[in-house]
């Protein structure tokens, strides 16, 4: 997959759909962390890796505050396959080929 096959990936309704679904949970955990009150801890934060999973996982045992770059990488990457998948499905390709 070469550049811009990859940015045509991303830029199909499935791939959108998807990243519009993972800055929702994003915002709703974001709200949920520093608005929300709670006398225990909340598991907000696990609903982006599972969204972004089984990418986000693969950095989910990396120490500290590395382990949430997988949620971004997680996100671009399963969105690029979604929207592959919808171009090969559908028969749609990138205008000016043919």
């Amino acid at each position: 997959m070469n550049i811009r096959s990859f940015t045509s990936a991303l830029r199909t309704p499935v791939a959108l759909g998807y990243l519009a679904l993972v800055a929702a949970v994003a915002g709703w955990v974001a709200v949920d962390t520093l608005l929300v009150t709670h006398a225990d801890a909340s598991f907000a934060g696990v609903w982006l890796f599972f969204v972004t999973a089984p990418t986000s996982l693969l950095f989910a045992a990396a120490p500290g505050a590395l382990a949430w770059i997988g949620v971004p990488i997680g996100a671009v990457v399963q969105a690029a396959l979604l929207g592959a998948a919808y171009r090969g499905l559908t028969g749609t390709r990138r205008l000016g080929t043919s």
